[in-house]
């Protein structure tokens, strides 16, 4: 089990947050970086549009990316659960833990896995969409600290390409994206790896999917498939 980060000295929490639960200065250090990568992602969108008139076809609602598997650090990942702790109500933390439970179940079910038997008896697997638990409604239930490769995701062909990449089926051309904006932000990904590792820990080894990290996170006792 890879060993978590620990953070024992705590900062003050900035205005959008409750007080209730302070931040630590591993969570100032996330969210300054995802800051700066936002300012970045912007500029480079900007020049896009001017230079080349290339407009993502991103929007709010457009939820088809969220369907693919979330590669996620330790370190977003405890930011993550942190703000859920802090913003969730005891409802919705209950929602998304069976809509974690429900995605594990899912992938546990995918060929050479072995199923467990744990699925609430009101979670129905046949309809299940294995989109990330986070999505509620087709929007973000933590966009405000969402993952670096989330925010970094943009295409500029149909949000349908999106769809169909995720179907083994399907035959449509996959979704284009734009990969300078990946490359914009290739600086502050890398800020979050040194960090990680400069406590000692292989950056590479703390790399899961942002369901596996929900449930550790938040202590969930789900199966996590390895």
């Amino acid at each position: 089990m890879i060993n978590l980060i620990e953070n024992n000295k705590l900062s003050t929490a900035p205005n959008e947050f409750k007080a209730d639960i302070p931040i630590a200065l591993q969570e100032n250090f996330v969210i300054g970086v995802y800051a700066s990568l936002d300012k970045a992602i912007v500029c480079e969108l900007d020049r896009l549009c001017r230079e080349e008139s290339i407009v993502p076809s991103c929007k709010s609602g457009c939820c088809h990316c969220c369907r693919y598997h979330i590669l996620t650090s330790i370190a977003e990942a405890q930011t993550l659960a942190q703000y859920i702790r802090r913003e969730f109500s005891a409802e919705q933390i209950n929602d998304l833990r069976l809509r974690t439970q429900q995605w594990h179940e899912w992938d546990n079910a995918k060929p050479g896995r072995h199923p467990s038997s744990s699925l609430d008896e009101q979670a129905d697997l046949s309809s299940y969409d294995h989109s990330c638990p986070l999505d509620v409604n087709g929007v973000c239930s933590v966009y405000p600290v969402r993952p670096v490769v989330c925010r970094t995701h943009f295409v500029c062909s149909s949000p349908l390409s999106c769809w169909t990449a995720n179907d083994p089926a399907s035959a449509e051309d996959p979704p284009t994206m734009l990969r300078s904006v990946v490359r914009a932000a290739h600086p502050f990904p890398q800020a979050i790896k040194d960090h990680i590792e400069n406590t000692g820990l292989d950056f590479s080894r703390s790399l899961m999917l942002l369901p596996q990290w929900l449930a550790l996170e938040m202590g969930w006792d789900f199966t996590i498939s390895q």
